[in-house]
């Protein structure tokens, strides 16, 4: 069967798509689920370890605002309507991580990185470009960036003081819903992507966690 060709998104197409980038970037989240750490008890850290604790969870919020982007311009470029309603599925769960993160930064008496408009907009770009490449490999690329982001995950646990237990249950169901999200874009027709691609988007992730940490 020939591949859908790509058309252009219309200016209705568009309108919800800058709704939801200023909803991520400027106000705050909601989550329709309860949040993991809910009644999980406050335990005494240094000051130390709570600046710490924070900036993991800053790294986090601004990994999930890059996902609020990149599924939004994946999803307003996909051609196939089950690929970009998987994107949009993946991208409402994204949300609720936001406001876990959110008031988790709050309770750490923190804030969320001040530049989450330069990452929301850069990974809008990325994801947009995924899209237009065709289903395959826009789904494979949400796939890869969910499996690079429950590794990163996966450190925090490691890196988070052993007693902060609100943080770590944050985290913990964050990446089982990564992992969910991965296995859903494998299932429907995600490609595996170049290695230099897969090494691309490390590093670009890297400067992220560096600059998220401090920023």
């Amino acid at each position: 069967m020939p591949a859908t060709p790509f058309r252009f998104p219309s200016p209705e197409a568009i309108i919800p798509v800058i709704d939801n980038a200023l909803r991520t970037v400027f106000a705050r989240a909601a989550s329709r689920r309860p949040y993991p750490d809910a009644g999980l008890p406050e335990v005494d850290m240094s000051e130390s370890e709570k600046r710490h604790a924070a900036g993991l969870m800053r790294i986090n919020h601004s990994g999930e605002v890059c996902a609020q982007a990149l599924y939004q311009g994946q999803a307003l470029t996909a051609r196939n309507p089950e690929a970009a309603r998987a994107l949009r599925e993946a991208s409402e769960e994204e949300t609720e991580h936001l406001a876990w993160c959110e008031r988790r930064l709050e309770e750490l008496g923190s804030r969320k990185s001040l530049l989450n408009p330069l990452w929301y907009a850069g990974s809008f770009a990325l994801g947009s470009l995924a899209g237009a490449l065709g289903d395959k490999w826009n789904l494979g690329f949400l796939a890869e960036t969910e499996r690079q982001v429950e590794g990163h995950l996966d450190g925090h646990l490691d890196l988070l003081p052993a007693q902060d237990v609100k943080s770590r249950a944050i985290v913990a169901q964050m990446k089982a819903d990564e992992i969910k999200h991965a296995e859903t874009a494998i299932a429907h027709g995600g490609a595996e992507l170049p290695a230099p691609v897969k090494t691309a988007m490390r590093l670009t992730s890297r400067v992220l966690t560096v600059a998220a940490y401090r920023l």
